[in-house]
């Protein structure tokens, strides 16, 4: 064959049986394997102290999840750095059983100085890409690797109605480097309406002046249908949301909400808080491609860069030793030596200095 000839491309044939084989039981036999084996969500969340992080959590998944790290009153000291808390859970709903991670970020943003107070989170996130990589190309790897790889970050912002701070530019650039990032407006309810969609505006310009790359991604893989989903989401992004696990009956209605002196709020209201497109965003329609996302893209980049490294660090080192063999012998002793004087001196056109006993 010539170097110009391509290799006969056999047409594919489609046909139809003409009676019941039976392989498109396949999505079954694939999905009573899931089931079996469960599956692992890991999310992170972010951001200023008292902006109800913890109270989300538990609202999401209707489930006291966590309890608050952060401090209950002004009086209490604060914590030195940014830490790292994870807490795990089982969740098991019409028998499918979710394994959950919360990780949660006490201390972010408390500080006078808060420069660099994303380190933590980025090297926790770097750390989990790590120790999966490493498990990967072990000899003898586990058939189901443990996936502690951070799947979603719900990043708070505070519901200032002026925009984002300096350290939440830095952080999202930080964050959305190596993870999916869900920005979300905490406590929605010191904002009226009117406020609410100016500060979106506000934020969602911010997002695209500083070339932020938030989850959901554009990608040529989508269907139509996905990206119609995508862009509607994108539109209410971030999401102003409320968050209670507090449980108020109302004329024999039952619902988590908050009394205030002004009134009662539902967090599942849709005209009083976005609580419901987020949750359903998070589990009933991302949930996987989370998961996947951060597979594909993130830990991806992650691996192609460290295994990139690799190969430069030995093929430098393989460059090193060759260059060593093709020195002569005698170069290759180093030692130093003295002349009758005292002084050290250099044998034959040889740099290198020699030692005499």
């Amino acid at each position: 064959m010539s170097a110009t000839q391509q290799p006969h491309q056999q047409q594919q044939n489609v046909f139809q049986p003409s009676s019941y084989v039976g392989f498109d039981t396949i999505t079954t036999q694939i999905e009573h394997r899931l089931l079996k084996r469960g599956f692992q969500f890991n999310i992170l969340v972010a951001g200023y102290s008292g902006l109800g992080k913890s109270t989300l959590i538990n609202t999401l998944f209707s489930s006291h999840l966590v309890d608050s790290l952060g401090r209950k009153s002004s009086t209490e000291p604060i914590t030195k750095t940014s830490e790292i808390s994870v807490t795990n859970h089982q969740l098991i709903e019409n028998n499918v059983r979710l394994n959950i991670n919360v990780v949660d970020t006490p201390g972010f943003g408390d500080q006078i100085n808060n420069d660099k107070c994303w380190e933590p989170i980025v090297r926790y996130i770097k750390e989990q890409y790590s120790l999966y990589l490493r498990k990967e190309l072990t000899a003898q790897r586990e058939r189901f690797i443990n996936d502690t790889r951070v799947h979603a970050i719900l990043y708070f912002i505070q519901p200032n109605n002026v925009g984002l701070k300096a350290v939440d530019i830095l952080a999202l650039k930080k964050l959305s480097e190596i993870s999916n990032v869900i920005p979300i407006i905490a406590k929605a309810d010191t904002l009226t309406l009117d406020e609410r969609e100016n500060f979106r505006k506000i934020l969602q310009n911010e997002f695209q002046y500083h070339n932020l790359n938030l989850y959901p991604y554009d990608s040529d893989d989508l269907l139509d249908e996905e990206k119609e989903l995508n862009n509607s989401i994108k539109s209410i992004i971030p999401f102003a949301v409320i968050g209670s696990e507090n449980e108020i009956t109302i004329n024999g209605e039952v619902f988590k909400g908050r009394r205030t002196r002004w009134g009662t709020i539902n967090v599942e209201d849709i005209n009083q808080s976005e609580f419901v497109y987020l949750r359903d965003f998070l589990t009933r329609t991302h949930l996987q491609d989370l998961i996947e996302t951060t597979s594909s893209i993130h830990y991806e980049n992650f691996r192609s860069k460290q295994l990139t490294t690799l190969k430069e660090n030995a093929s430098s080192s393989a460059r090193a030793s060759a260059h060593l063999s093709q020195v002569p012998n005698g170069a290759q002793n180093i030692s130093t030596g003295t002349g009758g004087n005292g002084q050290q001196v250099q044998q034959g056109g040889n740099t290198n200095i020699y030692k005499r006993a």
